[in-house]
């Protein structure tokens, strides 16, 4: 055949490529049944492991790639020495003395003090009625941090936290439904019974995890009011979230604020810095050592010096933002797509097989092995990508099925552009890989004895 000639001389280009395929789509029509499981053994495999994939990738991702390297989050041991064991990690949130503390030193380029909480929304339209919303009690640097975009107005200022002021900034979500959507900046809005002065409305903005509160909903939507911590404190409004005390109750401070105090042993506060060099870093976390240090020998810390600095990647691993079952049902998945490929590998070994007085022949007229070879690893992998196509189709069905479950991360649980094309590689890698064994064996067949079998 001429065109095994132009192959043997290291001719081989597009024609021949082309030549291949056409070959392997008429043996597909000869063979419709074996094609066909071989389709579809491979989109099974492809559509269960892309399905927990990529839940798995929305799970894990970076949710802030321009700066998670930047962002750290300190964790110092303020308890008692009741329960200690040497080995423990510190607490996961900070006392609002040691966040205070830490916050008027200064130490990062950026810091911010923050709480979840839900506040009452009285809203000045007959056609809505009071509400409760989430929100965040924070400082100024909250917003520049974690780079919060805004479509009208700005945020507070380090001025209006120590003002106590009434001010606040509010979501698109929740200015669509009070305004309109439109730029409501120097409009009053009532929280709690209070006046607060609208300063700035955020563009759609949602970190998937919210890393930087890990006691809330990790994959829920965004908070609808941001309002400065002090603020919030001065009008007794009421955090959101875990909170983990070790004195008793008198202990505590004896004004309202009780287990929200100054001087409260209560950890209950997200404390977040932003260091922008490997220097900075590491004299940070000196000066949460000293400072834990200074803290023991005032008599308010009791055990061994302590502290912990995370960036945003370690944080979420540290805290398991990846649930256990997740990754079970990862392995799970790539482990029938192993299963899959066997019996892949077992289709193609009787189809080529099965032509061995064709192959025999071809191979008599001059085809080289390598033309064998390469003629029915093209042919796996245009199984392969049949079976890749109808997989997507699974993998579609299966996030569709995830997005079913009462799980805060399901509605997340979409197919995007490079989870496609990793499902297009992976189906044509998958299927070269199991084409692999058989083409080998098909360009094994000697010619001489399909030619004495005829």
């Amino acid at each position: 055949m001429a065109s095994d000639t132009m192959f043997a001389n290291g001719m081989f280009g597009n024609g021949m490529f082309g030549y291949y395929v056409s070959l392997a789509i008429r043996s597909f029509k000869r063979n419709k049944v074996l094609t066909a499981l071989m389709v579809l053994a491979i989109a099974l495999g492809i559509g269960a492991s892309m399905t927990t994939l990529t839940v798995f990738y929305v799970l894990s991702g970076n949710p802030i790639p321009q700066k998670s390297e930047r962002l750290f989050y300190p964790r110092i041991d303020p308890e008692s020495k009741r329960g200690y064991q040497p080995g423990n990690d510190p607490q996961s949130q900070m006392a609002r003395f040691d966040a205070e503390a830490l916050l008027r030193e200064k130490r990062g380029d950026r810091q911010a003090i923050m709480t979840a909480g839900a506040v009452a929304i009285e809203p000045d339209r007959n056609d809505l009625t009071p509400f409760i919303a989430n929100a965040r009690f924070t400082g100024a640097d909250f917003f520049p941090m974690f780079d919060v975009p805004l479509a009208y107005g700005q945020a507070w200022t380090r001025g209006d936290d120590e003002a106590r002021a009434r001010v606040v900034v509010i979501s698109s979500e929740l200015n669509e439904k009070l305004f309109g959507g439109g730029n409501s900046v120097g409009k009053t809005i009532r929280l709690e019974q209070n006046a607060f002065k609208i300063i700035g409305v955020l563009k759609p903005w949602r970190l998937k995890p919210k890393f930087y509160d890990l006691t809330q909903s990790r994959f829920g939507s965004e908070e609808q009011v941001f309002i400065p911590f002090w603020t919030s404190r001065a009008l007794d409004m009421s955090p959101n979230g875990n909170m983990n005390c070790w004195g008793g109750s008198d202990d505590q401070d004896e004004d309202k604020e009780g287990q929200y105090g100054l001087n409260a042993k209560c950890a209950w506060l997200q404390y977040w810095v932003e260091l922008d060099s490997p220097a900075k870093v590491t004299a940070y976390l000196q000066y949460l050592k000293n400072y834990s240090d200074q803290q023991r020998a005032a008599g308010r810390f009791e055990r061994p010096t302590n502290v912990r600095l995370d960036d945003v990647m370690g944080w979420m691993d540290e805290n398991g933002v990846v649930p256990q079952d997740v990754r079970l049902q990862g392995w799970l998945a790539f482990g029938f797509l192993f299963v899959c490929l066997v019996n892949t590998i077992g289709l193609l070994l009787a189809k080529f097989l099965r032509r061995s007085s064709e192959i025999g022949v071809r191979r008599a007229l001059g085809a080289t092995k390598r033309a064998i070879f390469v003629q029915y690893l093209i042919e796996a992998g245009v199984v392969g990508l049949a079976g890749g196509a109808l997989g997507l189709c699974f993998a579609l069905l299966g996030l569709w099925a995830v997005r079913q479950q009462p799980t805060d991360y399901a509605e997340l649980a979409h197919l995007n552009g490079p989870m496609l094309l990793t499902a297009v590689g992976l189906s044509l890698v998958a299927s070269l890989v199991a084409g692999l064994l058989p083409a080998w064996r098909a360009c094994q067949i000697a010619p001489a004895i399909q030619l004495k079998s005829q």
